[in-house]
């Protein structure tokens, strides 16, 4: 049975939402090629800092995500799309107008609000338009607008910052924004909503054990791991978490069902995309520093150096649907999980002397392993839910996907920062508090001081891709294992 939609809804609808995807996508990755620039700015923030500044909206977008997926059960998706929108459309203008380093987290904080509305949403409506024999395909294309949409924030953050300064960068979303939600507001359907109660706990609960965790290892490095203040964030995190798990088994309508989990397809499928994104936005925070320092690349050069990677997982992720179909979903995410893991070794091997097709090369067989894995858990995700929980589906695949992003950034970040700036030639190491402060005050020891400081930071990127690769290899095993285990439990259902 196809949805009481006409040709030209299933044909726009999915479109205009997999440019929404595109957009909030796009700041996620966008902001780490202006980093250079913001660090050198007359914020003066922080190596600290900075991570926050990156980390703290994918922190808010990730703790709101189920929030909003159920609020947009309830209210209609529509509404909360548009309503998303224009929030994040409002965040933008405020890190765009910033004085300092707190506008701006609060600027980033809010743009995360209205992207965690925009996600569940977007994905709802599309499946809500499009017949049941190709939602498999519109998954697929949902994903890949995902990635696509990282690649994009590289281009576009190039360009805007090779001849603006980095508030441009955030001022032109506020107009992208307000756009895609009149365009929402008249072309996307009304949806049935489906009522039900919120746990406003659960979401306080979620939220604080995301921020411990995320405090902990952001903060780690310059307060000391066995410091009071990171120690006291991570025994909290672990209360905090076990108050939230407690509470999700015994409430009522908890935020999160975490007997969900049983469910093969979406335990494997949240283990899994979390597993990807870790690795992908690793990739993304270190990628604009590599070509910047140690490469010599132009801003616009540096979003161009990444593109084929998103033209790469927009080709493969469509596919990955027929794929799954014809083998198997197992044996194409393992495929794409060793290709994720295979990408992150191969970047870990990359130096000042690295021609690019070498680089560019590790950049698509990450693509391709991305393209491969995440549109089959994505899918299975969704498809273990009824459709009256699309939008929690949806959710639960979102915040898998930012949680993913946002702990591979401050693990990565961690790693690099602690070992390049312990590295550094000596004379430089006294003032430097961020990696372009480091290479700043490399480069006013001549040309011998900029080699050496550009070698400790390669080395200090291999260093963080090899633990990144480790990570995403052990939770991607454990996903398939997850998943197999399932398969074993159906067999006798389905011979009988």
């Amino acid at each position: 049975m196809e949805p009481p939609h006409g040709r030209a809804a299933r044909q726009s609808v999915p479109r205009l939402m997999n440019a929404a995807v595109i957009a909030v996508q796009a700041m996620v990755s966008g902001v780490n090629l202006a980093i250079p620039q913001i660090s050198g700015s007359g914020l003066h923030p922080s190596a600290t800092q900075m991570v926050w500044i990156v980390d703290v909206y994918l922190l808010v977008f990730a703790g709101l995500l189920i929030p909003a997926g159920a609020l947009g059960d309830r209210l209609g998706r529509k509404r909360v799309l548009v309503g998303g929108l224009a929030t994040f459309a409002l965040g933008c203008l405020g890190c765009a107008l910033a004085p300092n380093v707190t506008v701006l987290l609060v600027g980033r904080a809010v743009a995360g609000l209205g992207a965690a509305a925009v996600m569940p949403a977007t994905l709802a409506l599309s499946l809500a338009v499009t017949p049941p024999s190709e939602r498999g395909k519109a998954v697929g294309a949902w994903s890949g607008a995902t990635g696509l949409g990282g690649m994009l924030g590289n281009l576009v953050a190039g360009t805007t910052l090779q001849f603006f300064s980095w508030p441009v960068f955030f001022a032109l979303f506020v107009p992208a924004a307000v756009l895609l939600a009149v365009l929402a507001f008249r072309r996307c359907p009304d949806t049935e909503r489906h009522p039900g109660r919120s746990d406003p706990l659960g979401t306080v609960l979620l939220v604080a054990t995301l921020t411990g965790l995320l405090f902990g290892l952001i903060e780690g490095r310059e307060l000391g791991w066995t410091s009071g203040p990171v120690l006291t964030a991570f025994a909290g995190d672990l209360v905090v978490g076990a108050v939230f798990v407690v509470h999700s088994l015994r409430a009522e309508r908890p935020l999160v069902d975490l007997r969900l989990l049983r469910t093969p397809a979406v335990g494997a499928g949240i283990l899994g995309v979390a597993a990807a994104f870790l690795g992908m936005f690793g990739l993304f925070f270190l990628n604009a520093q590599y070509l910047h320092y140690a490469k010599g690349f132009s801003a616009v050069e540096t979003g161009l150096a990444i593109l084929p990677q998103g033209l790469c997982m927009k080709v493969v992720s469509p596919k990955a649907a027929t794929l799954a179909g014809r083998w198997g979903v197992r044996p194409v995410v393992a495929v794409g999980m060793a290709l994720i893991v295979g990408g992150l070794v191969l970047l870990s091997l990359a130096t000042a002397a690295t021609p690019y097709w070498r680089y560019a090369l590790a950049l698509l067989v990450m693509a391709t392993g991305m393209g491969l894995a995440t549109p089959p858990l994505s899918g299975g995700i969704v498809a273990a839910l009824p459709k009256s929980r699309s939008g929690l589906g949806s959710a639960l695949n979102s915040t898998a996907r930012e949680i993913g992003s946002a702990v591979g950034i401050a693990v990565v970040a961690t790693v690099v920062t602690s070992r390049f700036l312990a590295h550094l030639p000596e004379g430089a190491e006294e003032s430097a508090h961020s990696a372009s402060d480091a290479m700043a005050a490399a480069d006013r020891l001549g040309a011998d001081g900029h080699d050496a400081a550009v070698r400790a930071f390669t080395d200090a990127m291999a260093q963080g891709y090899r633990v990144i690769a480790v990570l995403v290899a052990v939770i991607g095993l454990v996903a398939l294992v997850r998943h197999g285990r399932g398969r074993r439990a159906d067999a006798p259902r389905a011979g009988s």
